[in-house]
């Protein structure tokens, strides 16, 4: 297949590339910098978004486009400025993508498009599926993110192209993502419960990630939201004694929530805020995860 990754450089786009071209694909990563070197020959990069660039000459007969780009929610403190640039870096790269598929003479058999399950809003009472309605309020900034940035990508459906939103949980990996900032206090012996530790958090390992991509794509039945996100969630409390349990340190030391809100300040919610959510849709489509508990997934990065 000709598959065609916005976002192709960061953490789930690296572990995405490096899936496809070990299974023969080509792989056509949308980038501002194409100066970087092809390390196979099946993995090409593509101008975009800059004056005078027309990526779409390079992507007739893409079979798949996938969207992760964006500012990274947590790249710096919530200010006015950064919630812009979080909001209008994915508005501006889906509407680009978008554009691109609706030039191309055949458009491609399917649409994936990052999102979060933060569009459910926080709850530690609720559990949410894709069918779930959002129970945020106006002030939830991750919600209305999520929401502008899915309302953008439903465009490519007005195209006939299958269109999967894929709503991610917190993603652990062995190096990037929020699993190495997690695990510090305990390398330093200091780890402890954070917040209240009732908290839920909906994991999943990098590998699912990348897996459940692929099954999506491959299953041409999928559309709409799809949660990918472990059939396990646990509260933060288990989920720090889960780490202090694999790595053999102590879980002792508590972080207080208001501490983390003067450090953070509204960014603090991706770490004292959460939600039970369950991959439903994955579930009923027979999707099977490699890691479906957590103390199997960090054993397995630590």
């Amino acid at each position: 297949m000709k598959i065609v990754i916005a976002g192709g450089t960061g953490f789930v786009g690296s572990a995405l590339t490096n899936y496809f071209l070990a299974n023969k694909h080509d792989v056509y990563i949308l980038t501002r910098n194409t100066n970087k070197p092809a390390h196979d020959p099946k993995l090409h990069y593509v101008e975009w978004l800059t004056n005078g660039s027309a990526p779409e000459h390079e992507l007739e007969g893409a079979d798949v486009f996938i969207n992760l780009a964006g500012v990274s929610l947590n790249s710096g403190r919530w200010t006015d400025e950064r919630k812009k640039a979080i909001i209008e870096s994915r508005v501006s790269s889906t509407k680009e993508i978008v554009r691109i598929m609706s030039v191309l003479h055949t458009k491609p058999a399917v649409y994936v498009n990052a999102s979060a399950v933060g569009y459910y809003g926080t709850s530690t009472t609720e559990t949410f599926v894709e069918h779930s309605p959002s129970i945020s309020d106006e002030n939830d900034f991750l919600a209305h993110t999520v929401k502008v940035w899915e309302k953008e990508a439903a465009q490519a459906e007005q195209l006939n192209i299958r269109t999967v939103l894929t709503r991610f949980g917190i993603i652990l990996g062995e190096k990037e993502g929020a699993l190495p900032k997690m695990l510090l206090p305990y390398q330093l012996f200091v780890g402890g419960t954070v917040g209240t530790g009732e908290q839920w958090v909906s994991w999943v390992h990098i590998d699912d990630v990348v897996r459940s991509i692929a099954f999506v794509i491959e299953h041409e039945h999928v559309r709409g939201p799809v949660n990918i996100t472990a059939p396990h969630p646990v509260r933060m409390k288990e989920f720090g004694q889960t780490i202090a349990r694999v790595l053999s340190r102590p879980h002792w030391l508590p972080v207080p929530s208001f501490g983390l809100k003067l450090l953070l300040g509204e960014m603090s919610t991706l770490i004292l805020d959460g939600q039970h959510v369950i991959p439903q849709k994955l579930g009923e489509h027979h999707y099977k995860f490699t890691y479906n508990k957590l103390e199997r997934a960090l054993q397995d990065l630590l």
